[in-house]
């Protein structure tokens, strides 16, 4: 199953590099769009929670991984203004 590295950047403009395990992702962030911060999660959890269903899916259990990466995401969420822009700068 192939991987996504996308690239965000916080309202902080702090820069993070993200991980899916499957490209699930792309039909939920797209590279150079920026989203209000609860729009992103939403958008975020959609995308990892359909990539680890893939994951499931093919080998028969959740990937921890994007569990992880959704985890992390929604602890930086927290030290962010909620009426900041989060950027997906790239997808790859």
């Amino acid at each position: 199953m192939p991987e996504v590295r996308f690239t965000i950047r916080w309202p902080d403009g702090n820069e993070e590099s993200c991980y899916s395990p499957s490209t699930a992702i792309q039909r939920h962030l797209n590279a150079g769009q920026t989203y209000p911060l609860s729009e992103f999660l939403e958008r975020a959890r959609a995308g990892l929670n359909e990539a680890s269903d893939r994951v499931a899916a093919k080998f028969g259990f959740t990937c921890s991984s994007a569990m992880d990466q959704l985890a992390r995401l929604e602890a930086a969420a927290q030290s962010q203004p909620s009426d900041g822009q989060v950027t997906c700068l790239s997808l790859s």
